[in-house]
């Protein structure tokens, strides 16, 4: 599995960079993380509710609940200031005020499917704990994580293992969930000010133009920044 910038393959080499790297095409779902199965509904759909109310994680009350920015500190490094969700009702509410995201539909993590997009032995590396596709084709991937520096060390592994691929590119992320993409632009909205998310990226010599923010990222190799190409 290999998260090829933004765009999620079947295949086992190619589906985890995919989730960042995004471009169009014909899978109905977010990065090609999710199956048709997901895409369409089921019984592992999220209905909305239940979490802390229909406005938790929006702009208009982001920390409800734990909503998203609910624990982010006005001041610290580049990472302890993007937004943390603490739920996906709630990062998928603030994923959908830049871009389509609803509705939210969960993807089993014990799922053996190939299509449903990273392999098992990802999801454990990264410290995935929920994951899921939205929009109204599902085009959109969200995962939830418990542990923020072991995501960013697995990442960086599938990036050196893809050996290659879009130098400008990578996966968005705030402190506890990560968001990846079919669509350029929909991975483009999150990282406008307003939204406050930041691309991971794990290219060696990444140098974005200037004007465009390079922060450190949790390992060695990483940074965080607002610029992407497709």
């Amino acid at each position: 599995m290999r998260f090829k910038p933004l765009l999620i393959t079947v295949t086992a080499t190619t589906a985890l960079l995919s989730l960042t790297g995004c471009g169009g095409g014909d899978n109905p779902t977010l990065g090609g993380i999710g199956g048709d199965s997901v895409a369409t509904g089921g019984d592992n759909a999220y209905n909305g509710t239940g979490d802390g109310g229909p406005n938790e994680g929006t702009l208009d009350n982001p920390t409800k609940n734990g909503g998203v920015n609910g624990n982010a500190p006005k001041d610290g490094t580049a990472f302890q200031k993007l937004p943390k969700a603490a739920t996906m009702a709630a990062a998928a509410r603030f994923v959908n005020g830049f871009t389509d995201c609803d509705p939210i539909r969960a993807i089993p993590l014990d799922s053996g499917e190939p299509s449903t997009g990273p392999d098992q032995k990802f999801l454990k590396s990264a410290a995935v704990i929920e994951r899921g596709t939205c929009g109204s084709r599902g085009r959109t991937s969200i995962y939830m994580i418990k542990d923020a520096k072991a995501f960013q060390t697995a990442f960086k592994a599938e990036v050196a293992a893809q050996q290659g691929g879009n130098r400008n590119s990578g996966i968005v992320i705030g402190q506890d969930f990560a968001m990846g993409s079919e669509s350029s632009d929909a991975m483009s909205s999150l990282l406008t000010p307003q939204a406050g998310l930041l691309m991971l990226n794990c290219h060696e010599g990444f140098t974005p133009p200037s004007g465009y923010r390079k922060e450190p990222a949790l390992v060695k190799g990483c940074v965080l920044t607002d610029y992407y190409v497709d």
